[in-house]
């Protein structure tokens, strides 16, 4: 039981992360200057594709990369 606890609270925490990293974060969590490198409103894959090619397909690879990560998340907690 304690396992399955921590395993979802492990799941919950990636997904809140993955959903900063998404243009659509609804939250300001701090003021108007940075914390940390990372800015209030959340949209980090636009901010790390800005000024590249890939850009335009800021959707696209964050869509691609999460489904990567929870899907990796996912066969480390079936292996163990």
């Amino acid at each position: 039981m304690t396992r399955r606890v921590l395993l979802l609270t492990l799941t919950v925490c990636t997904c809140v992360v993955l959903f900063y990293a998404s243009r659509y974060w609804p939250l300001r969590l701090w003021g108007r200057d940075e914390f940390f490198g990372l800015p209030p409103g959340g949209g980090l894959v636009r901010q790390w594709l800005r000024g590249t090619d890939f850009a335009p397909f800021e959707l696209l690879i964050w869509g691609i990369g999460s489904f990567l990560i929870l899907t990796g998340l996912q066969k480390l907690f079936e292996r163990g």
